[in-house]
């Protein structure tokens, strides 16, 4: 099992930014369970005003940690990981000494193309994250999983799971779990025809899985439409 160690951590947050979607959002799947060990241990599932922290770091940061209940679920772990991987830090289950050090002086994710338009989203492949901007500000970054690089088959054919790389714009929304020849998507937001979306999974790792697609957490899926112009908002995907 994974545990979660937390030394001190930075002092209390006060500012709260989430987008104004993410209020009407389902609650995230069922949290994981952790093991507890020596010193200051946050398990999931646990309240602790430290996780609170925590949360409202991420959230100020512009990262989904889910509410801020004190609760390191499913949504905080995978605020976790995107803020690791913005960083340029391992991707944990915990925060690390390093982790704590990049809460207080953070680095902005790297700004694929400016010049696609004051709104438009990001995929930056080589760190697994997704980032939203809205007049050039930073309004979500997300972890995301990307296409896994691996050789497949189906009745149409055989290819490698690669997510392209170039500038795209949104091209259809569908609602709920869309059945595609290679599976199921949760809330898609096509990109280039209805093949390739920005769709919400129950499966989003750290390592890049998918077969093409950008996979982002199931409680960002559920607000994520909301927050881009389908069709027209540009979509920049870099490696």
């Amino acid at each position: 099992m994974r545990r979660l160690w937390m030394s001190a951590l930075l002092a209390p947050v006060v500012a709260l930014a989430v987008p104004a979607a993410a209020a009407a959002a389902p609650s995230a799947p069922a949290a994981r369970t952790e093991s507890a060990a020596a010193g200051q241990t946050l398990q999931l599932s646990l309240s602790d005003s430290a996780v609170k922290t925590l949360q409202r770091r991420l959230a100020a940061l512009k990262y989904y940690p889910g509410p801020i209940d004190g609760q390191f679920g499913t949504d905080t772990l995978e605020a976790v990981w995107a803020f690791q991987e913005v960083q340029g830090l391992p991707g944990e289950d915990y925060v690390s000494s390093a982790m704590e050090r990049a809460l207080a002086h953070p680095r902005a994710p790297k700004v694929l193309d400016r010049k696609a338009g004051a709104n438009r989203v990001e995929v930056n492949l080589a760190d697994e994250v997704l980032v939203l901007y809205h007049h050039n500000s930073i309004e979500l970054i997300s972890h995301v999983s990307t296409g896994g690089g691996y050789y497949y088959c189906t009745i149409g054919g055989c290819a490698f799971a690669i997510t392209p790389t170039g500038n795209f714009r949104t091209v259809v929304f569908m609602p709920g779990w869309v059945t595609v020849p290679l599976g199921e998507m949760y809330n898609p937001v096509f990109f280039i025809g209805t093949a390739f979306a920005i769709h919400g999974d129950t499966y989003v790792p750290l390592q890049p899985v998918s077969h093409g697609c950008v996979r982002i957490p199931m409680d960002i899926a559920a607000f994520f439409h909301k927050l881009v112009k389908v069709p027209g908002e540009p979509v920049i995907i870099r490696r």
